[in-house]
């Protein structure tokens, strides 16, 4: 199957009219319906129930459109990391939030560049859980991400575990209080996941959104070494010692095969190992023990 049906097919699920997919993919709606049809026939199935007034997906159209993206972004993705593998300089871009790195990558960057496969590197700071994204697009050959993230297409190996804080403006009358629970927070351990994609998205980084928490606004859940690393006027942090951890983790594409990324891995495993029960900005760190490599 070539890549051209395919985004003929994509512009015709989203736009669901001929004519404007056509309009949007530069060319006349007869090549773009005969293309259709040619699709449809090779994979003997029918993608979309056409009538006069509508176009709608048939069940197989809304299979082949999720896989479609994939499998596009993918070819986009390997273009990128085959054009980057070709430069004069290779280098490796490893995606980090900033602040998001538990104090690990100053370390994992200094113990990488002893690698015999290491290239230089270059640190692409981004906003909340953009990177997943990026390492997909092939615009970045690792990244530093907490869990949870969507694994769709990539590997990852467990770097760091921390407990977790919750971050409150200093007039809050939980303040008063050495500990919380999430029951004080009114939070359920079934109901966290999407507080924590909540708190992703106020603010654009950790210094806009612990500037709102001491203006009082939100009380996010975060990592322990925020507290540690990050103290602010106007800000309480409180352990809340039944919260599920916060794991850090170093992800990358699955499909690749580049032994630079390999070694950073490796340089980033290693760090986790020697840090063992030792203090990371004042939390343990661990190590996973999945064996994940990069092929």
């Amino acid at each position: 199957m070539e890549s051209r049906p395919l985004r003929y097919f994509v512009a015709v699920a989203e736009e669901l009219n001929f004519t404007r997919a056509a309009e949007r993919l530069g060319i006349s709606s007869p090549p773009l319906s005969r293309a259709i049809r040619q699709l449809e026939k090779e994979l003997g199935v029918t993608l979309f129930e056409r009538t006069t007034h509508r176009v709608a997906l048939t069940p197989a159209g809304t299979v082949l459109l999720a896989e479609a993206g994939i499998a596009l972004d993918a070819l986009q993705a390997a273009g990128r990391r085959v054009q980057r593998a070709a430069a004069p300089e290779p280098k490796l871009v490893l995606a980090v939030k900033a602040d998001g790195d538990a104090g690990l990558l100053g370390p994992i960057l200094a113990r990488y560049a002893s690698e015999p496969a290491a290239v230089p590197v270059t640190v692409r700071l981004c906003g909340q859980h953009e990177q997943p994204q990026l390492l997909r697009r092939g615009e970045a050959d690792a990244a530093l991400v907490h869990e949870p993230f969507d694994r769709t297409g990539l590997d990852s190996e467990a770097l760091a575990t921390e407990p977790r804080v919750a971050a409150l403006a200093a007039a809050h009358p939980l303040v008063a209080r050495d500990s919380l629970t999430l029951a004080d927070l009114g939070l359920r351990p079934d109901g966290l996941h999407p507080v924590l994609e909540e708190t992703r998205v106020v603010g654009r980084d950790l210094a806009q959104l612990l500037t709102l928490v001491g203006l009082g606004g939100p009380t996010p859940l975060l990592p322990a070494s925020v507290a540690a690393r990050y103290p602010r006027p106007g800000v309480v942090y409180r352990p809340v010692p039944d919260a599920p951890p916060a794991v850090l983790v170093i992800a990358w594409p699955q499909q690749s095969r580049s032994t630079a990324t390999a070694a950073l891995v490796r340089a980033a495993a290693s760090v986790a190992d020697t840090a063992g029960d030792r203090q990371a900005g004042q939390v343990p760190v661990s190590r996973a023990t999945d064996g994940s490599t990069v092929g």
